[in-house]
């Protein structure tokens, strides 16, 4: 026997496997098949653009004609837009204008029109259009035909290669050629009738062999040439099941089905003598799991010898699990990956590919169930063994019904609504989401169900059936197919050239030029149509590119609105000319941009403005510098004409300039006041670094010399020419970058040549020697000979330097020593630089000493009073340079004392350590603060440390009062740190500070008086009186043992309070008022509160009955409108008044006290009914309290008497009927002494045996007996818990022999087990907590215990249970 050989049956007509439908379905280029070298520059670029090469489509030697295409019998009227003319015979639908209900319905109106109103959605303006969906109509018409002339019934499945196989519900097998054209019709219906729909398809790898499933579980394998029937099988599989899946491998005697009852087989066909035969055998029993989905790895050609091959893979998707097993050279199981819990609706999917990953070509499984994609890398080693890695999973929100591989990069999903999701897999971006709801996609629900054959399946199979369309997709050669009840569609890549032209279509330019950029840059997605080498790729690129900018160009013009206000062409302009200029140097395209560009859009004046506008941001970052000297001459002018001065200057200094007529921008520059752009022409354009200096110098010279200030403009100027100098000593250029390396020497050598010239070159009779050095001395001195330092910085230590260095020193001090006409500052500044200077430690400078000694003189002049602190600080500034070392110490310091100098003469101290003279500086110097202005704390501190004996004579002496507050307070007040034991003060000084607190902090004055000690109360408390403080004197007249003066001065201040609200007031001091009224009211109760303890009766009743007639007084002017509104917060601190009173005053008296009152006793109660309700309130409140106490306190005593007499009552029950000591019966012992003792532990014993033991104690002439084994077993425990109860007798009786009143043995331990039993705090001492914790909030009292009391509480006990229980019901 021998493998059945194919080839000899193959038919001559039929194409061959590279004239697949995608090639003539009208794909823009074919490119060749990826040969192994190919694979490996694929490998080496894996980030370049994906091409044609990764969808297999094959070169051809001649390209298709549309003649010999096309194939088009339907006449009637075309109803959609075609996008691409050369494809006639398929109805094009644009994915963004698919959401009419049927294909009929889109035929109406202009369709490229209603796509430009629709908003774009964001992936399609980043990424185009990168699908299209096309209704293959030469098939789908024809399945309709059959279903209508040879009841074919409706299509079920769908197969895809070089032919199209599509099978139908009455078991015909429909096989289209790439024409569209109907090639074979196999089977009948009668066949159909027996074998039931067609489930599944299969074609083999050359297009030669097909193979048919059935509903009732039949195959059929048929000869795509001739149309032969070759092999029916019957026998493959359990019958009564399904076919659901059947594919080929890339073996053609080699195929695998899988049924209804979730088992695989694997079909071998063989030919024996001419006889066709197929030997089944089974993988995988539906018994361990069903499998409802399979897939074998198939290679394409050029990837036929790669090592993985040779185990022919196959994976297999279970409702629980996935299996990768191989099916060569024997069968095994190499990967099994259970999927976790999920939605048991969702169906499982699986699609293999390869993929170059880790520098080799690998086949990857991808499979699903719901909304997580895996990715699965699967290797060979060395050893021959193969390796499963997991990649990267793809997260999504919806779960998919198809998972489909378009390349190695780019996948389509589709879910379970039926939209398409293109999804590029390594950076997990959407590309594009397409509805296809209109196709009407075949499901194949009947077949998982096995209708045919009874609905024989698990409901776990059916259920994932229901949204089963496996055999209704079908993909190769990058295209993906999809079967519909009335229709075939096929879903392809766009080459790029469409996807820019679809956008252009639908006038979105900018997209477009976006798109093709990223095409031109290599990070574009699903990129098919471009090849070659990347300088060809973005070559064919810029070319397009320029295309669509021409295009734009005459968009943007034309689209320009003709009428309406400048501003908004303007803005019409500004939206669309940066577009052009981007790209055009994006692509390096600047003789595009000027030329043909520039030329174009000059034709509209304001374009031709935006346009200049444009160049500047590219100018200034320096991008742009090729410009035409025609440009930057209209882009001056038109700046110029906007007067957009600085921006002109910004883009001049940038600009390559040469080109222009330089004396006609240096004059524009000028008479524009653009001088930093003056001087970049000057420098960059001519070479000349001294021209613009001597402009510059003519300016501002003649005022400066004159003694005038200086304008605005000229002092921008000076600056400037300041910078620019220090800029070309330092070899920078002006106003940024650098001068060229060779000329930097050259440029110092003539800036410096320029500035020590003696004369200038247009000098009049009477110019002054050295004239640019006295300018810039005069015009910023410091900042000039700052300029000179740092260029002395940068000087190499050569000869040249090294004169120039000494030479400008010369020159400065011949210009500034040798005139009057410059400032102590400038000249000290002079100074200050040379000492410096004379300070390095290479210095080669030489200064005469005397010139040191003649400025000191000159600032230290005694006869000149002027600028005395100026010429100070210019001296400090040059002793602290270096300048020390050029003076005689012993001279200067005298000098510095005669001139008060006292700055310089602390710093002459502090180098000497003579720090008590730098003291006496400090206090002499006036523009020194005192010590009590920087800090009167501190002075406090030092006085009261130091200078305690004087402390009354300082206080005499500071005049400043709120000065001497300041210092009494942090003298005296002890919260300011400072020991009051060391003072020795008389109470006349602690007066005094408290006076000036009543008139600077009179809100602080009591909580003052609380904690300071030294003062006389009457002296103080007439301060406070005069100060109206009356808080203050009613707390030194309770200290002074005056309780009612105290009381009167709070009462008065009540009275006053609430006299003002009777009168008309504000509503924004209402509030006020009454929280003011409240606070003092407040603090007059805790004054009689703190008191009333110490008082008898009727000295009680002088206090606490003004207070109340105080607050009741105003709730008897009825007849005043204003207190209507405040009655009830008067009435509410009435009551707190009666509340507290009532704890000092009996209530009798008080009632009696209001009913005398002759208001209340001329009319009736109504008034006063308000506060005898709440009085009898309260009477009720604690009536009740009392009542439910004594009630609980009852209930809980005879509770506890009734457990007590239960248990001294309760009979004994022993454990054991022997001796627990002994261990002999209690009967056998005959001793007439012997007694027999049981306790309420169970435990029995003799009573001789407890003696023996010593368990036994006479009290009063009666044993007290204690248990052996529980004493024995508790020692250190309770002694009460330790006593038995205890009964006695003679054998069998057991008798009770205690008469006396006390409570025995047996009682204590009977109360002992009541108390465990009740364990917790007793309700009395909860009472008595409460009634403590109550009483002292009530009355205010300062309760003094000894320790914390509220660690004593018993509610601090950790042990601490509240058992509650109603009180007691007590009968009528």
């Amino acid at each position: 026997m021998e493998p059945e050989s194919l080839g000899a049956e193959q038919g001559a007509s039929l194409p061959g496997p590279a004239d697949e439908l995608g090639t003539l379905l009208g794909q823009d280029a074919a490119l060749p098949k990826l040969s192994g070298g190919e694979l490996d520059r694929e490998l080496e670029s894996k980030s370049d653009l994906i091409d044609d090469k990764e969808f297999d489509i094959p070169q051809v030697d001649t390209p298709p004609t549309l003649e010999s295409i096309l194939n088009e019998t339907d006449d009637e009227e075309e109803s959609f837009v075609l996008e691409d003319p050369s494809l006639l015979n398929i109805d094009n639908i644009d994915t963004h204008s698919y959401d009419t209900s049927s294909l009929a319905s889109s035929d109406s109106g202009d369709r490229t029109h209603s796509k430009r109103k629709k908003k774009l959605p964001d992936s399609f303006s980043l990424h185009g259009s990168v699908v299209r969906l096309s209704l293959l109509k030469g098939i789908s018409a024809q399945i309709v035909s059959a279903a209508d002339k040879v009841d074919a019934g409706l299509p079920t499945a769908i197969a895809a290669s070089s032919l199209i196989a599509v099978g139908t519900s009455h078991g015909l097998a429909l096989i289209f050629d790439p024409n569209q054209a109907l090639r074979l019709c196999l089977g009948s219906t009668a066949v159909g009738a027996q074998y039931g729909a067609i489930s599944a398809l299969s074609i083999n790898n050359d297009c030669s062999r097909l193979l048919c499933g059935f509903a009732k579980g039949q195959i059929t394998m048929w000869d795509l040439a001739s149309g032969k029937l070759l092999r029916s099988i019957t026998d493959a599989h359990p019958p009564g099941t399904a076919i659901l899946h059947i594919k080929f491998t890339d073996d053609p005697t080699l195929a695998i089905c899988n049924d209804s009852g979730g088992s695989v087989f694997e079909l071998s066909f063989k030919r024996v003598m001419g006889v066709r035969t197929c030997e089944s055998r089974c993988l995988f029993s539906g018994s361990k799991g069903e499998v409802c989905c399979i897939e074998p790895l198939h290679a394409k050609t050029e990837l036929r010898d790669h090592p993985i091959t040779q185990y022919s893979l196959l994976a297999m998707a279970s409702l629980t699990k996935i299996l990768v097993i191989g099916l060569k050279p024997s069968l095994k199981v190499w990967m099994t990956f259970p999927y976790g819990r999920m939605d048991p609706s969702s169906v499982p999917l699986l699609a293999w590919h390869f993929v170059a990953a880790q520098n080799s070509v690998n086949p990857m499984l991808a499979f699903c169930r719901g909304d997580v994609v895996h990715f699965l890398l699967v290797k060979r080693d060395d050893s021959g063994a193969i390796h499963v890695t997991k990649q990267k999973q793809l997260h999504l929100h919806y779960d998919l019904i198809n998972f489909t591989w378009i390349n190695s990069r780019t996948v389509v999903l589709l879910d379970s609504v039926e939209k398409l999701h293109m999804i590029d897999r390594q950076t997990q971006e959407e590309l594009e989401t397409i509805e296809i709801s209109e196709v009407q996609l075949v499901y194949n629900s009947s077949h998982f169900k096995s209708l045919a054959t009874g609905g024989n399946v698990s409901q776990a199979l059916a259920l994932v059936g229901e949204r089963a369309c496996y055999q209704s997709i079908s993909s190769c050669g990058g295209q993906i197919f999809y079967l519909g009840t009335k229709s075939v569609h096929v879903m392809m890549i766009r080459s790029w050239r469409e996807r820019v032209d679809h956008l252009l279509k639908q006038d979105c330019l900018t997209e477009a030029l976006a798109l093709a950029w990223s095409f031109h840059e290599g990070k574009a997605k699903a990129v098919v149509g471009l090849s070659g080498d990347a300088n060809k790729r973005k070559s064919v690129l810029a070319d397009r590119m320029v295309e669509i900018l021409f295009h734009y160009a005459d968009r943007t013009l034309k689209k320009c609105p003709d009428q309406g206000k400048i501003q908004v062409m303007e803005q019409h302009f500004q939206d669309m000319v940066p577009v052009i200029v981007d790209y055009c140097l994006l692509l390096q395209r600047t003789d595009l941009l000027f030329s043909q560009m520039y030329d174009k859009l000059s034709e509209n004046s304001v374009a031709k403005g935006v346009f200049l506008e444009c160049l500047e941001p590219y100018i200034l970052s320096d991008k742009l510098m090729g410009m035409t000297a025609q440009v930057m001459k209209d882009l001056l002018l038109h700046y110029q004409d906007k007067n957009l001065m600085e921006d002109m200057e910004a883009c001049i200094v940038h600009m390559d300039i040469t080109s222009l007529d330089i004396q006609q921008v240096v004059l524009l520059c000028w008479e524009n006041h653009l001088y930093d752009a003056m001087i970049y022409v000057y420098n960059s354009g001519m070479n000349d670094f001294i021209s613009p200096m001597e402009k510059l110098f003519k300016v501002i010279a003649p005022p400066l010399n004159a003694g005038k200030s200086l304008t605005d403009e000229k002092v921008v100027m000076g600056n400037k020419l300041l910078v620019y100098i220090s800029c070309c000593l330092a070899g920078r250029a002006y106003p940024l970058g650098d001068i060229p390396e060779d000329l930097v020497p050259l440029v110092k050598n003539q800036v410096f040549e320029f500035l020590i010239r003696l004369h200038s070159a247009e000098a009049s009779a009477d110019e002054e020697v050295y004239p640019y050095v006295r300018t810039l001395l005069h015009f910023d001195t410091r900042e000039f000979l700052n300029v000179l330092a740092l260029t002395f910085e940068d000087f190499k230590n050569d000869k040249q330097a090294v004169e120039y260095q000494q030479r400008i020193v010369d020159i400065l001090l011949k210009v500034m020593v040798e005139n009057s006409d410059f400032t102590p500052s400038q000249v000290g500044c002079l100074f200050t630089f040379l000492a410096r200077q004379l300070a390095k430690p290479n210095n080669t400078l030489f200064v005469n000493r005397t010139l040191f000694d003649q400025v000191l003189e000159f600032l230290c002049s005694p006869d000149d009073d002027s600028r005395h602190s100026e010429r100070q600080q210019v001296l400090l500034e040059l002793l602290q340079a270096g300048g020390i070392v050029q003076f005689e110490e012993n001279r200067l310091i005298p000098m510095a004392e005669k001139a008060e100098f006292y700055q310089i003469c602390e710093f002459m101290y502090e180098r000497e350590h003579l720090y008590d003279k730098i003291i006496d500086c400090y206090l002499r110097d006036p523009v020194r603060k005192e010590l009590l202005l920087l800090s009167p704390n501190k002075a406090a501190d030092l006085i009261a440390t130091h200078f305690n004996d004087q402390i009354e004579g300082i206080i005499k002496n500071l005049q400043d009062q709120f000065l001497l507050f300041q210092f009494l307070r942090s003298l005296l007040d002890p919260r300011e740190g400072i020991n009051q034991d060391m003072l020795q003060i008389s109470p006349c000084v602690t007066e005094q500070f408290i006076e000036l607190m009543c008139h600077y902090n009179p809100d602080h004055v009591l909580e003052t008086l609380q904690v300071l000690e030294f003062y006389r109360l009457e002296e103080t408390i007439q301060i406070t009186q005069k100060h109206l403080l009356h808080e203050a004197s009613s707390y030194l007249l309770e200290k002074k043992g005056d309780i009612h003066g105290a009381f009167l001065v709070m009462l008065e201040q009540l009275r006053s309070k609430l006299l003002m609200l009777t009168c008309e007031i504000e509503e924004s001091t209402e509030l006020h008022l009454l929280k003011d009224i409240e606070d003092t009211l407040v603090k007059t109760i805790a004054l009689c509160q703190r008191n009333s303890h110490s008082l008898n009766q009727q000295q009680r009743e002088a206090l606490w009955f003004p207070l109340l007639e105080a607050m009741m007084s105003p709730q008897k002017l009825s007849s005043s409108t204003v207190l209507c509104q405040y009655s009830e917060p008067l009435k509410s601190l009435t009551m707190q008044v009666l509340n507290n009173m009532a704890a000092f005053i009996a209530l009798p008296s008080i009632l009696q006290r209001i009913l005398q009152d002759p208001v209340y006793g001329r009319g009736k109660l109504g008034e006063i009914q308000g506060l005898v309700l709440g009085m009898l309130d309260t009477f009720n409140y604690e009536q009740t309290l009392l009542e439910t106490t004594t009630n609980l306190l009852n209930h809980d005593l005879h509770w506890s008497l009734c457990n007590l007499r239960a248990s001294i009552t309760r009979g004994l029950n022993p454990k054991q009927d022997y001796c627990c000591i002994c261990l002999q019966q209690y009967k056998r012992r005959q001793e007439m002494a012997d007694e027999i003792i049981v306790f309420s532990c169970g435990h029995l014993y003799h009573s001789l045996c407890l003696l023996s033991k010593e368990c036994g104690i006479e009290t009063k002439g009666q044993m007290r007996w204690t248990c052996y084994k529980c004493n024995s077993s508790n020692k250190g425990g309770k002694l009460s818990e330790n006593f038995s109860e205890l009964k006695k007798g003679n054998g069998a009786s057991l008798a009770q022999t205690s008469s006396e009143s006390l409570l025995d043995s047996q009682q204590i331990q009977a109360f002992d087990q009541l108390c465990r039993l009740y364990r917790g705090t007793s309700r009395l001492a909860l009472l008595t907590e409460l009634s403590r914790t109550h009483g002292g909030e009530k009355h205010g009292l300062l309760n003094v215990s000894q320790g914390d009391p509220a660690l004593n509480s018993v509610f601090q006990n950790e042990n601490f249970q509240l058992h509650l229980t109603p009180p007691p019901l007590t009968e009528e």
